[in-house]
C-alpha cells in the first residue's frame, strides 16, 4: 500500500467555533483532520502530523521552512506522496517558497479551505482527498510542489487568491491550471516541466520590502523604504511596470547596490518590454538597471529575492525571473 504524509499547519481547513468563542479558530488536528475525509484510509497508509495551528496570516519564514524539513523527513522515511495543509491566505506564498526549496521528485501538494470544517457544505475534506489523490499519482511526479483546490491542480509559481471569500478562490490567470482531479484519478495537460536547481537558504534574517506603486505617491515613501535596511526591493508597478517620474532616480540609484525588481500588480499579465518611452515606463526602468519580472507576480518575487540572497544565489537572478515570469533586464 501506498504511503501518504500529511502536515497540517492550522488554517480555516482546521477551524470549527463554540459557544463560547465568537467566530471559528484553528482546533482540529492533522490526524482529526485525515479521518474526517471520506476514502482517504483506501488510498494508502497516512501519516498525519499536526504542524502547526495557526491563521496563515500569523505564519513566519520558520514555519514554512519547518515544513519543509518535516516533508524532507517524510520523504525519506519512503513516503510516496506529501500533503502540507494551512491557511488561504498566504497558501499560494507558502507554495511558491516551498517549490523553490524542494529536491525530491515525490510530490508536495499544498491545500486548504474556503470554509470551516463544521459550515455547511465545508470545502476542506473534497480539498484533502484530490491532494491526496495527486501526491499518490506517478504522473504528478517531478512536478515539485503544487497546490490542489476545488478538483484543479495549480504550478506554484502561477497560482494566486483571487477571491477573498469564494469557494473558487484560486486560479492562475494567465496559464489556467495545469491538471484536474475527476473520477478519482489525475489528468494533466502536459508533460512535467524543467526544473531550475533548488535553493538552499542559510540564512532568514534578510529583508525585502515590497512596495506599491500608487497615484499621487511622491518618492518619500520609496525613501523610507530604502533606508530601512532591506536587501532587496520589489515595486508592484502600475499597468505593464510603470512608475511615478519621481520615483526613477531613487530606483536607479537603490539598483546599485541592491537587486530591484519591476512587476506588475494588476493580477494578471506581464510586464511588458518595449511598448512604453516615458519617464517610469517599462524601457527607461530597464535602461536604468532595473529588473522586469514578466509575469511574476509580486509577492512571488519577493519570495524569489529573498531565497536567493539566503542561498547567496543572485547571480541566476536574471534566469530565474525569465524561468518563472520571462522577465527580461537591459540592465547592467
Amino acid at each position: 500500500m501506498k504511503r501518504l504524509a500529511l502536515g497540517s499547519l492550522g488554517g480555516t481547513l482546521s477551524m470549527r467555533g463554540d459557544a463560547a468563542e465568537v467566530g471559528i479558530v484553528p482546533k482540529i488536528s492533522a490526524q482529526l483532520l485525515a479521518e474526517a475525509v471520506p476514502g482517504l484510509s483506501r488510498l494508502a497508509a497516512v501519516q498525519a502530523h499536526t504542524l502547526g495551528l495557526s491563521p496563515s496570516a500569523s505564519m513566519s519564514w520558520v514555519d514554512v521552512l519547518a515544513a519543509r524539513d518535516w516533508a524532507d523527513t517524510m520523504v525519506g522515511d519512503g513516503a510516496d506522496g506529501v500533503i502540507i495543509t494551512q491557511g488561504t491566505d498566504t497558501l499560494e506564498e507558502s507554495a511558491y517558497l516551498l517549490d523553490l526549496l524542494w529536491t525530491h521528485p515525490q510530490p508536495l501538494v499544498l491545500t486548504g479551505a474556503m470554509r470551516g470544517a463544521d459550515a455547511a457544505g465545508a470545502d476542506g475534506p473534497g480539498n484533502v482527498l484530490a491532494a491526496a489523490v495527486a501526491a499518490l499519482d506517478p504522473h504528478t511526479r517531478m512536478r515539485g510542489v503544487i497546490v490542489a483546490m476545488q478538483d484543479r491542480l495549480y504550478a506554484a509559481d502561477q497560482v494566486r487568491k483571487v477571491h477573498s471569500l469564494d469557494l473558487d478562490a484560486f486560479q492562475s490567470p494567465d496559464k489556467g491550471c495545469i491538471g484536474r482531479v475527476q473520477e478519482g484519478q489525475c489528468s494533466y495537460a502536459g508533460l512535467p516541466p524543467e526544473r531550475l536547481p533548488a535553493l538552499v537558504p542559510t540564512r532568514v534574517q534578510q529583508r525585502v520590502a515590497l512596495l506599491e506603486a500608487v497615484l499621487g505617491e511622491g518618492p518619500e515613501v520609496l525613501h523610507s523604504v530604502l533606508e530601512s535596511g532591506c536587501e532587496g526591493l520589489v515595486v508592484a508597478a502600475m499597468g505593464a511596470g510603470h512608475v511615478p517620474s519621481s520615483w526613477v532616480e531613487p530606483l536607479a540609484r537603490a539598483a546599485v547596490h541592491r537587486p530591484v525588481i519591476i512587476a506588475s500588480r494588476t493580477g494578471a499579465g506581464a510586464t511588458a518590454r518595449h511598448t512604453y518611452g516615458f519617464a517610469g515606463g517599462e524601457i527607461h526602468l530597464q535602461r536604468r538597471g532595473l529588473l522586469m519580472a514578466g509575469s511574476l507576480c509580486p509577492r512571488k518575487c519577493r519570495l524569489l529575492l529573498w531565497a536567493l540572497i539566503g542561498s547567496d544565489a543572485l547571480g541566476s537572478l536574471r534566469e530565474r525571473l525569465q524561468a518563472y515570469g520571462g522577465g527580461v533586464s537591459n540592465g547592467s
